[in-house]
């Protein structure tokens, strides 16, 4: 399928001064911007940096970024989903995953991860996507932001829910491990009922969990 992106952007104002949250930026624009050092939650910030210019490029890549002047201050990722995970298994062009969400602490409370996703998501393009997220609590700031898991939980249901995602039952053992783990997902209105039935046998491949 064809992988059309649609720029568009966003001021927010915050204490801390305004943000400019854009997207999807190309990998050009990424690579010449300054990454904040306290974007660290899924790798050290030079290496997290490298990883969205190379998802950027990639044909179905889309970064969505928080920029204070010319520093990076947070990000939203979407691309296909890993190889190694059941929701690759359908082979399906027309799911990607919301990968990867982050702000630095300094501006979180100022609802930048919210319009993150409300950027995301004023792309027309997004309407031909079943968008998926999985959401686990080892992933999570709880030392930083003060909230226990389910408050956190809470807190990001409500995030996701800004973008339009919505929680979704599944037999994944990994999101079964634990109750506050959830899958969330987002479809698209173009995405037609075949979509739906394959992405319904990725949620479910354990028959007797039907």
């Amino acid at each position: 399928m064809e992988h059309k992106k649609t720029y568009n952007a966003k001021e927010v104002k915050t204490v801390h001064g305004s943000l400019i949250i854009e997207g999807p930026v190309s990998s050009e624009k990424i690579a010449n911007l300054e990454f904040h050092h306290d974007l660290v939650a899924f790798r050290q910030p030079a290496q997290q940096h490298q990883a969205l210019i190379e998802i950027a490029k990639l044909p179905e890549g889309r970064i969505i970024i928080a920029r204070h002047e010319h520093m990076i201050v947070g990000y939203v990722t979407y691309l296909y989903p890993d190889p190694l995970e059941r929701w690759s298994e359908g082979g399906m062009e027309d799911l990607i995953e919301l990968g990867a969400i982050e702000v630095i602490p300094k501006f979180r409370g100022a609802s930048v991860g919210k319009n993150l996703l409300v950027v995301s998501m004023m792309d027309d393009a997004m309407e031909d996507y079943i968008i998926i997220t999985t959401e686990y609590y080892w992933h999570w700031d709880l030392k930083s932001t003060g909230l226990n898991v389910w408050e956190y939980r809470k807190m990001m249901e409500k995030m996701m829910n800004a973008g339009g995602l919505e929680w979704y039952a599944t037999d994944d053992p990994e999101i079964s491990s634990h109750p506050a783990n959830c899958l969330m997902a987002r479809i698209g209105k173009r995405i037609g009922p075949e979509s739906v039935e394959r992405f319904d046998r990725l949620r479910f491949m354990n028959r007797f969990m039907y």
